[in-house]
């Protein structure tokens, strides 16, 4: 009577040394012949699921790390970017898109509100991880702080009476127009820069040059989009003007954006930001924040 055996691992430990031995003189043949063998690079795969994955290359330990919760801190007095409803719960465009942040990064999330004088001090000893409170990006931030990519850029825009004739929005189509701006503004500077050819009438602040056009006593008002955004749908333009041609960008005039402040040197967490970012915009919540917390069009 013939008795089986249990099956042992020879006959696969043979194959794969007899695979291995061609691949290796296979090798040697190639590098012979003079035909350069590239270096293993990053790949797609199917997996039984059908679905692709990907070969970085990169080890668990060179990936960055992912995170049980992320710490922001903001301040509370800047609506619409983030500020206290009715009920008292901190809200805004900042709020929202921390929390947007921490979904895509599959995160808890942890928003507090501080004085503007105490955000980048409490970045700065460990209290938070970042800030998400309409940070411009300067040169004296900088030397605090990292930032991510920018998230948000705030346009000055021109505003005029709904009923004015349809010019350019240029220093030759506004020829002669009386300009409002706000006195020792960056919007002064933009139009004694470029705008030589139209009288500027300027005012201490920007309620009074967005009221001279609303009373005539301008034919334009020149101003920080967001804002003019604000009187536009308010009550205090008395539904007078509207916005006239497009954004005005420059950042030697308007600054370079704003964008989430992080710890000097974590550039971990800074890649992991971005790349949240990169996928709220990319999934159209970004947008969707956009015309949620601005009445009107600022871009």
């Amino acid at each position: 009577m013939k008795t089986s055996s249990a099956p042992t691992s020879c006959g696969r430990s043979s194959n794969a040394a007899v695979v291995r031995a061609v691949a290796g003189a296979l090798l040697l043949a190639l590098v012979l012949c003079g035909v350069p063998v590239q270096p293993a690079v990053a790949q797609s795969v199917n997996n039984p699921s059908g679905e692709a994955v990907i070969l970085s290359g990169k080890t668990a330990a060179e990936r960055p790390a992912r995170r049980v919760v992320i710490r922001f801190l903001t301040d509370s007095d800047f609506p619409p970017f983030n500020f206290y409803d009715e009920e008292g719960a901190l809200v805004g465009f900042n709020v929202d898109l921390a929390r947007a942040i921490c979904l895509e990064l599959n995160t808890s999330c942890d928003i507090k509100s501080r004085s503007w004088d105490d955000l980048i001090p409490g970045l700065k000893s460990g209290e938070a991880d970042a800030i998400i409170a309409a940070q411009k990006v300067t040169k004296t931030a900088l030397a605090d702080v990292d930032f991510s990519d920018r998230y948000f850029h705030t346009p000055a825009r021109f505003a005029g009476p709904k009923e004015a004739e349809d010019l350019e929005i240029s220093p030759s189509g506004l020829y002669g127009k009386r300009i409002a701006v706000a006195r020792g503004t960056a919007h002064e500077a933009y139009l004694k820069s470029f705008f030589r050819d139209s009288p500027l009438v300027v005012f201490e602040n920007a309620d009074l040059a967005r009221e001279a056009v609303a009373s005539g006593k301008a034919d334009y008002v020149f101003d920080d989009g967001i804002s003019l955004a604000f009187w536009i749908n308010g009550t205090l333009s008395r539904q007078c003007c509207e916005m006239k041609g497009g954004p005005f960008l420059e950042p030697k005039f308007f600054g370079d954006g704003l964008a989430i402040a992080l710890p000097k040197g974590d550039l971990e967490l800074k890649a992991l930001i971005n790349e949240a970012l990169r996928k709220v915009r990319a999934s159209g919540r970004f947008e969707e924040l956009v015309q949620r917390y601005f009445p009107v069009r600022i871009y």
